[in-house]
Protein backbone atom coordinates (compact mmCIF):
# COMPACT_ATOMS: atom_id res chain seq x y z
CA UNK A 1 0.00 0.00 0.00
CA UNK A 2 1.30 3.42 -0.93
CA UNK A 3 1.89 5.64 2.08
CA UNK A 4 0.79 9.26 1.89
CA UNK A 5 0.68 11.98 4.55
CA UNK A 6 -3.06 11.36 4.81
CA UNK A 7 -2.43 7.65 5.43
CA UNK A 8 -0.08 8.54 8.27
CA UNK A 9 -2.69 10.85 9.81
CA UNK A 10 -5.29 8.10 9.47
CA UNK A 11 -3.03 5.61 11.28
CA UNK A 12 -2.21 8.09 14.04
CA UNK A 13 -5.88 8.91 14.50
CA UNK A 14 -6.85 5.25 14.84
CA UNK A 15 -3.95 4.61 17.23
CA UNK A 16 -5.02 7.52 19.45
CA UNK A 17 -8.68 6.48 19.21
CA UNK A 18 -7.90 2.95 20.36
CA UNK A 19 -5.79 4.28 23.26
CA UNK A 20 -8.72 6.51 24.28
CA UNK A 21 -11.17 3.61 24.05
CA UNK A 22 -8.95 1.45 26.26
CA UNK A 23 -9.01 4.27 28.82
CA UNK A 24 -12.77 4.63 28.50
CA UNK A 25 -13.12 0.87 28.96
CA UNK A 26 -11.53 1.22 32.40
CA UNK A 27 -14.47 3.35 33.52
CA UNK A 28 -16.89 0.59 32.56
CA UNK A 29 -16.07 -2.01 35.18
CA UNK A 30 -17.41 -4.31 37.85
CA UNK A 31 -15.22 -4.19 40.99
CA UNK A 32 -15.38 -7.83 42.15
CA UNK A 33 -11.99 -8.01 43.88
CA UNK A 34 -8.47 -6.67 43.55
CA UNK A 35 -8.76 -7.02 39.75
CA UNK A 36 -12.00 -5.54 38.35
CA UNK A 37 -13.85 -6.81 35.27
CA UNK A 38 -13.71 -4.02 32.70
CA UNK A 39 -14.08 -3.43 28.98
CA UNK A 40 -10.38 -2.63 28.72
CA UNK A 41 -9.48 -6.11 27.51
CA UNK A 42 -12.13 -5.88 24.79
CA UNK A 43 -10.55 -2.68 23.50
CA UNK A 44 -6.99 -4.01 23.91
CA UNK A 45 -7.82 -7.03 21.74
CA UNK A 46 -9.71 -4.83 19.29
CA UNK A 47 -6.68 -2.51 19.02
CA UNK A 48 -4.57 -5.47 17.99
CA UNK A 49 -7.15 -6.84 15.59
CA UNK A 50 -7.77 -3.57 13.77
CA UNK A 51 -4.32 -1.95 13.93
CA UNK A 52 -2.02 -4.96 13.71
CA UNK A 53 0.71 -5.97 16.14
CA UNK A 54 2.88 -2.84 16.01
CA UNK A 55 0.24 -0.10 16.10
CA UNK A 56 -1.94 -2.14 18.47
CA UNK A 57 0.97 -2.32 20.91
CA UNK A 58 1.64 1.40 20.39
CA UNK A 59 -1.99 2.21 21.21
CA UNK A 60 -1.67 0.32 24.50
CA UNK A 61 1.66 2.04 25.19
CA UNK A 62 0.00 5.42 24.60
CA UNK A 63 -2.78 4.43 27.01
CA UNK A 64 -0.23 3.42 29.69
CA UNK A 65 1.75 6.62 29.16
CA UNK A 66 -1.43 8.68 29.59
CA UNK A 67 -2.19 6.88 32.86
CA UNK A 68 1.34 7.26 34.21
CA UNK A 69 1.28 10.96 33.24
CA UNK A 70 -1.76 11.48 35.48
CA UNK A 71 -4.82 11.08 33.29
CA UNK A 72 -7.54 9.06 35.09
CA UNK A 73 -7.55 6.16 32.61
CA UNK A 74 -6.89 3.19 34.89
CA UNK A 75 -9.69 1.18 36.52
CA UNK A 76 -11.74 3.23 38.94
CA UNK A 77 -10.38 6.50 37.52
CA UNK A 78 -6.89 5.88 38.84
CA UNK A 79 -3.66 7.25 37.45
CA UNK A 80 0.02 7.47 38.25
CA UNK A 81 3.07 5.24 38.19
CA UNK A 82 1.91 3.53 41.39
CA UNK A 83 -0.74 1.62 39.45
CA UNK A 84 1.95 -0.17 37.45
CA UNK A 85 3.43 -1.40 40.74
CA UNK A 86 0.09 -2.18 42.41
CA UNK A 87 -1.84 -5.47 42.25
CA UNK A 88 -3.12 -4.81 38.72
CA UNK A 89 0.27 -3.74 37.32
CA UNK A 90 0.96 -7.09 35.69
CA UNK A 91 -2.34 -6.91 33.86
CA UNK A 92 -1.66 -3.33 32.71
CA UNK A 93 1.79 -4.29 31.38
CA UNK A 94 0.28 -7.51 29.94
CA UNK A 95 -2.02 -5.41 27.75
CA UNK A 96 0.94 -4.66 25.45
CA UNK A 97 1.74 -8.26 24.45
CA UNK A 98 -2.00 -9.05 24.35
CA UNK A 99 -2.56 -6.36 21.69
CA UNK A 100 0.58 -7.39 19.80
CA UNK A 101 -0.38 -11.06 19.74
CA UNK A 102 -4.00 -10.29 18.80
CA UNK A 103 -2.64 -8.11 16.01
CA UNK A 104 -1.01 -11.16 14.42
CA UNK A 105 -4.51 -12.36 13.51
CA UNK A 106 -4.91 -9.62 10.94
CA UNK A 107 -3.50 -10.21 7.49
CA UNK A 108 -3.93 -8.30 4.24
CA UNK A 109 -7.34 -9.91 3.67
CA UNK A 110 -8.69 -9.08 7.12
CA UNK A 111 -9.32 -11.29 10.15
CA UNK A 112 -10.58 -14.85 9.88
CA UNK A 113 -12.67 -16.29 12.70
CA UNK A 114 -10.10 -18.99 13.45
CA UNK A 115 -7.05 -16.71 13.42
CA UNK A 116 -8.85 -14.05 15.44
CA UNK A 117 -9.96 -16.48 18.12
CA UNK A 118 -6.62 -18.34 18.29
CA UNK A 119 -4.47 -15.21 18.52
CA UNK A 120 -6.97 -13.56 20.86
CA UNK A 121 -6.83 -16.52 23.24
CA UNK A 122 -3.01 -16.69 23.03
CA UNK A 123 -2.80 -12.99 23.88
CA UNK A 124 -5.25 -13.44 26.70
CA UNK A 125 -3.15 -16.34 28.07
CA UNK A 126 -0.05 -14.13 28.14
CA UNK A 127 -2.07 -11.40 29.84
CA UNK A 128 -3.22 -13.82 32.55
CA UNK A 129 0.28 -15.23 33.11
CA UNK A 130 1.78 -11.76 33.59
CA UNK A 131 -1.15 -10.49 35.62
CA UNK A 132 -1.36 -13.47 37.97
CA UNK A 133 2.41 -13.57 38.48
CA UNK A 134 2.49 -9.89 39.42
CA UNK A 135 -0.60 -10.26 41.61
CA UNK A 136 1.08 -13.15 43.45
CA UNK A 137 4.23 -11.18 44.19
CA UNK A 138 2.62 -7.80 44.90
CA UNK A 139 0.18 -9.24 47.44
CA UNK A 140 2.41 -12.13 48.59
CA UNK A 141 -0.19 -14.75 47.70
CA UNK A 142 0.17 -18.41 46.91
CA UNK A 143 -0.04 -19.36 43.24
CA UNK A 144 -3.43 -21.00 43.85
CA UNK A 145 -4.81 -17.90 45.57
CA UNK A 146 -3.40 -15.58 42.89
CA UNK A 147 -5.01 -17.76 40.19
CA UNK A 148 -8.32 -17.77 42.09
CA UNK A 149 -8.31 -13.96 42.43
CA UNK A 150 -6.69 -12.88 39.18
CA UNK A 151 -7.66 -15.39 36.51
CA UNK A 152 -10.38 -17.90 37.37
CA UNK A 153 -13.24 -15.35 37.67
CA UNK A 154 -12.21 -13.70 34.38
CA UNK A 155 -11.77 -16.64 32.01
CA UNK A 156 -15.35 -16.69 30.75
CA UNK A 157 -15.44 -12.89 30.58
CA UNK A 158 -12.19 -12.96 28.59
CA UNK A 159 -13.56 -15.47 26.10
CA UNK A 160 -16.71 -13.41 25.61
CA UNK A 161 -14.82 -10.13 25.17
CA UNK A 162 -12.29 -11.73 22.81
CA UNK A 163 -15.11 -13.16 20.68
CA UNK A 164 -16.84 -9.77 20.56
CA UNK A 165 -13.55 -8.09 19.63
CA UNK A 166 -13.09 -10.56 16.74
CA UNK A 167 -16.62 -9.83 15.49
CA UNK A 168 -16.13 -6.06 15.79
CA UNK A 169 -12.68 -6.16 14.22
CA UNK A 170 -13.90 -8.24 11.27
CA UNK A 171 -16.67 -5.73 10.59
CA UNK A 172 -14.37 -2.71 10.84
CA UNK A 173 -11.80 -4.29 8.51
CA UNK A 174 -14.45 -5.35 5.99
CA UNK A 175 -15.93 -1.85 6.03
CA UNK A 176 -12.47 -0.58 5.00
CA UNK A 177 -12.51 2.12 7.64
CA UNK A 178 -9.07 1.20 8.91
CA UNK A 179 -5.53 1.84 7.76
CA UNK A 180 -3.34 -1.04 6.56
CA UNK A 181 -1.99 -3.09 9.43
CA UNK A 182 1.55 -2.52 10.72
Amino acid sequence: MKTTPLTDIHRLTWTALMAALIGAGAWLNLPIGPVPVSLQTFFVALAGFVLGPVRGGLAVGLYLLAGVAGLPVFAGGGSGLGHLFGPTGGFLIGFVPYACIAGLARDDDGISWARGFVFGILGMAVLFVLGVAWLKFSLTLTWARAWALGAAPFLLWGLIKTSLAVITGRHLVRARLLPART
